[in-house]
């Protein structure tokens, strides 16, 4: 699996990473809190990787400060979010 962003068409500043055989992770470490904003982002580069790789499953790794609306609007996307501390 490839986990250069400019592979799926995105900015080489991205970070992906390799979490399973079939699941990419979207790493996104800030110290200021994601919002709505930064979430519809982070659904448009998911819809490019999955344009490029349609197999892959997307996932965000990012800290816990993420507002509540930017879960559950990756959530409906079918993005999922994992926590690093």
């Amino acid at each position: 699996m490839e986990t250069n962003p400019v592979y799926y068409g995105l900015s080489g500043k991205l970070v992906l990473k390799e979490i399973a055989k079939k699941r990419i992770g979207f790493v996104k470490i800030i110290k200021s809190r994601i919002i709505q904003k930064d979430a519809r982002r982070i659904v448009e580069f998911v819809a490019q990787i999955k344009s490029v790789a349609p197999e892959l499953e997307v996932s965000l790794i990012c800290t816990r400060n993420i507002c509540s609306k930017s879960i559950a609007l990756l959530n409906k996307e079918g993005i999922d979010v994992q926590f690093v501390d």
